[in-house]
C-alpha cells in the first residue's frame, strides 16, 4: 500500500515521503496513529506545505543547537568522585552525572546526548563527546578528581581568602 508520511517514521521515511508498506502495517499502525495518509493530490499539496514549515523549524532549531555546540566547545568541568590513593574510582562516572553537572553550569544537555565509549573508572582528564543532534557534535574536557583532594583544595582556598 502506498502512503504519504505526515510525520517522520524511524527507518521508514520523513515528512512528505511516499512509501510502499505492507497493508497490515499501514492499517494497524501508520493510519491509526496519524503517521501517514493515502496518496491523493490534495494530500500531496498539504504535505508540501507541511514540509516547508518543517524545514523552517528545522533550520531554526539547527541554529539554536549550533549555538549550544559553540558554547560547549572547549568547555571543561570537574566531577569529584570517591577514589582510592591510586585514583581508581569506587564505581564510575556516568553520562547521567556528566549531564547533571552540565545542567548545573547552565547548559541544556540531556543524558542521551553524552557519548561515553567506555565507563569512566579512573581519576584523569577525559575528552567527552556531546552529540547535540545527529549532525552536531562537540567535545568537552572532563576532569574526574578524587573528592577527598577536591575538598582539601577547597578548604585551602577558603583559608587563603580568610587571610
Amino acid at each position: 500500500m502506498k502512503l504519504l508520511l505526515k510525520k517522520r517514521v524511524e527507518k521508514l521515511g520523513r515528512i512528505g515521503d511516499v512509501v510502499n508498506v505492507a497493508n497490515g502495517y499501514a492499517r494497524n499502525f501508520l493510519l491509526p496513529k496519524g503517521l501517514g495518509v493515502h496518496v491523493t493530490p490534495g494530500a500531496i499539496k498539504q504535505m508540501e506545505s507541511a514540509k516547508r514549515k518543517e524545514e523552517v523549524r528545522r533550520r531554526e532549531e539547527n541554529t539554536v543547537l549550533t549555538a549550544l555546540a559553540d558554547e560547549l566547545r572547549d568547555f571543561s568541568c570537574t566531577i569529584p568522585a570517591r577514589a582510592n590513593e591510586d585514583g581508581k574510582l569506587f564505581g564510575s562516572v556516568s553520562a547521567h552525572m556528566i549531564a547533571d553537572e552540565l545542567k548545573k553550569q547552565g547548559f541544556n544537555v540531556e543524558e542521551n546526548m553524552v557519548v561515553l565509549e567506555e565507563p569512566i573508572k579512573q581519576c584523569d582528564v577525559y575528552n567527552v563527546t556531546i552529540a547535540i543532534s545527529s549532525e552536531i557534535k562537540t567535545n568537552i574536557k572532563l576532569w574526574v578528581v578524587n573528592e577527598n583532594e577536591a575538598v582539601k583544595t577547597e578548604n585551602a582556598a577558603e583559608v587563603k581568602e580568610e587571610i
